[in-house]
């Protein structure tokens, strides 16, 4: 039964992360720069963008696993538009997680500190990138209607009677 919603419930870890992400890497990126950290301490933010990157992978996973019931009910076009900003947004993560890697490799140069700038401007471009996937994903549920392709199903709770009668009884 939960599998069928696996999808909803792995988006949102993404999504939190990717508000999180910019105020970290800020927060370390300043801290480097002052002398307050060492350079080492770069490697929290790549690790949650790691995280953040592993997880936007699973819930594109999830989400193409549930795109032929969904389309039963909800015109493909809102669909592909979601999928392509969720692609656009894993990718994106992708590369800031990219840079990170490189500012980490660089941080013992000159070169680190500008790349992990760099990285955290590009948190701010994953973070408006997540905004538009979950509005997009929002709105597949909640403006055209993407859950009604689980009501009714042995899969899932019943939807409460709506007190319709039925023509067949």
């Amino acid at each position: 039964m939960d599998s069928l919603f696996f999808h909803p419930k792995v988006v949102h870890l993404p999504i939190a992360l990717s508000l999180l992400m910019p105020l970290v890497a800020a927060c370390l990126v300043v801290g480097w720069w002052k002398g307050w950290f060492s350079p080492r301490t770069w490697i929290v933010a790549v690790v949650a963008q790691a995280m953040l990157f592993a997880s936007g992978l699973v819930a594109e996973s999830t989400g193409e696993s549930q795109d032929h019931r969904v389309e039963q009910v909800v015109p493909k076009r809102f669909i592909e538009a979601h999928h392509e900003a969720a692609e656009t947004f894993l990718w994106s993560s992708g590369a800031v997680f990219a840079v990170m890697l490189g500012a980490t490799l660089a941080s013992r140069r000159r070169s680190g500190l500008p790349l992990a700038t760099a990285a955290t401007l590009g948190t701010l471009v994953v973070l408006a990138l997540g905004y538009r996937v979950g509005q997009a994903g929002g709105a597949l549920v909640y403006e055209h209607g993407a859950a009604e392709a689980y009501q009714g199903s042995g899969n899932s709770t019943p939807a409460p009677d709506s007190g319709k009668i039925d023509d067949d009884d």
